[in-house]
């Protein structure tokens, strides 16, 4: 009785643990930024309709590469320039970075757009236009925004910044708030201040005015974390997931994505910036 019930037990014990073990590789844990998930809400569910894996989006914020640290994420989908992905691969974390998808960065106005920029695609032009207007810009003190209007200002020959040009040390949505306020300009990505638009429940008087223009665009990477640093990770369905964000048929898909409301594209495709090896 004793050997049948351990043979029992050991029995079960086998099949819980394949159970298990199926359930771990049919998994793919993803950490993002907090930018592209709406993409990814749309572009996941093909993936998992090939059967293969499912995908938990586990986070979602500013610091996705902490989860992969942990050992809870199989990958990671940051901006290159993010301030954690240098270290992460630095420290042989991850596996090589593929290019995916770009967001952009805009210019946002009041509705009345004093400037006449509207509808540019040219953001250097449009940055031009303010000056020469002294209609009140605001700077987005994030650092890649920053770094983009000081790319802008340069562009448009260094204009003398007395009277229009209005650092108030904010950056992101206290400068967006600044600007509707003050009737100025800024920078800000597309996808936070559509969101911030919509949180209102009302207009808040400012329009996207300048969008477009591949300076506005910052890449996105997807990153593997690596198993040989990092225990239990479930390099296939991640490597798989990956690939497919590149595939021809994904891409298009990025291209062709549309928000409520915003009828001009917000995502470009990033996937033909990797190595001709390595396309599908």
């Amino acid at each position: 009785m004793w050997r049948l019930s351990t043979m029992a037990g050991a029995l079960c014990l086998f099949v819980y643990s394949t159970d298990v073990a199926v359930a771990q590789t049919s998994r793919v844990r993803l950490a993002v930024v907090n930018t592209p998930d709406d993409l990814l809400r749309e572009l996941l569910p093909v993936f998992e309709q090939q059967g293969n894996y499912r995908v938990d989006l586990n986070y979602t914020g500013e610091d996705p590469w902490s989860e992969a640290r942990n050992g809870q994420a199989d990958m990671v989908i940051a901006h290159y320039g993010h301030h954690g992905t240098q270290s992460f691969l630095a420290e042989g974390l991850g596996l090589w970075p593929v290019m995916v998808f770009a967001n952009q960065a805009v210019l946002v106005g009041p509705s009345s757009d004093p400037a006449n920029v509207r509808g540019l695609t040219d953001a250097v032009e449009a940055f031009r236009r303010i000056a020469q207007s002294r209609s009140v810009f605001i700077p987005n003190n994030a650092a890649s925004e920053r770094y983009l209007g000081q790319v802008l200002w340069e562009g448009a020959g260094r204009p003398e910044q007395n009277g229009w040009y209005m650092d108030l040390g904010l950056q992101d949505q206290p400068v967006v708030e600044a600007a509707a306020r003050m009737g100025a300009y800024t920078l800000w990505g597309l996808p936070p201040f559509l969101r911030y638009q919509a949180s209102l429940g009302r207009s808040s008087g400012q329009d996207v005015l300048v969008s477009m223009d591949p300076i506005l665009q910052r890449v996105m990477v997807s990153v593997v974390s690596n198993p040989d640093k990092v225990a239990g990770i479930n390099v296939e369905g991640a490597t798989a997931l990956q690939r497919f964000l590149i595939l021809p048929s994904t891409q298009a898909r990025i291209r062709a994505f549309r928000y409520a409301g915003f009828d001009q594209q917000a995502w470009w495709p990033f996937g033909r910036h990797n190595s001709g090896a390595s396309l599908p």
